[in-house]
């Protein structure tokens, strides 16, 4: 018990604690387990915590599990999402990443249950690098033109 004790010490003293509040708060995320239903027509209303699956159509739907609302299409074909049937439980490969809902959730549904991934950053800013190169360009060009110009006068 001591050992585990000082192993979790040591990798919460040398993990940094943006990390740490990363991890926990993937962690944090409440637990859903998802009901399927097999039809052959999406309902009008698709209700949270069911995922409405079509063979006919080929196409999975259900709500976001965050619980933002948002319908989720998950298009099944080789090239997209596939679906594991085991006769009791669904599992839909890849991952499910809502991107372009704003509340970015990320994760798997694995045998009827939600597990939760890091959210996609929305926006990753990327360092800005100096204008002092383009400045110096443009006095590189101006400076060019200034001698063309004194060699014609001359």
């Amino acid at each position: 018990m001591v050992f585990i004790r000082t192993l979790i010490a040591n990798a919460i003293a040398h993990t940094p604690l943006i990390a740490i509040c990363y991890l926990m708060r993937i962690s944090m995320k409440r637990k859903i387990s998802l009901a399927y239903e097999f039809v052959d027509f999406i309902p009008e209303e698709v209700k949270d915590g069911y995922i409405y699956i079509s063979i006919k159509y080929a196409i999975a739907i259900h709500k976001c599990c965050c619980g933002c609302g948002n319908s989720v299409i998950t298009p099944l074909s080789p090239s997209g999402w596939s679906l594991i049937f085991d006769g009791e439980s669904i599992s839909l490969h890849p991952s499910i990443g809502n991107w372009n809902f704003k509340c970015c959730s990320h994760y798997f549904i694995r045998n009827n249950n939600v597990l939760w991934l890091p959210s996609h950053p929305k926006k990753i800013k990327l360092p800005q690098e100096p204008r002092v190169h383009a400045d110096n360009y443009a006095k590189l060009s101006n400076n060019i033109w200034q001698r063309i110009r004194n060699w014609w006068i001359s």
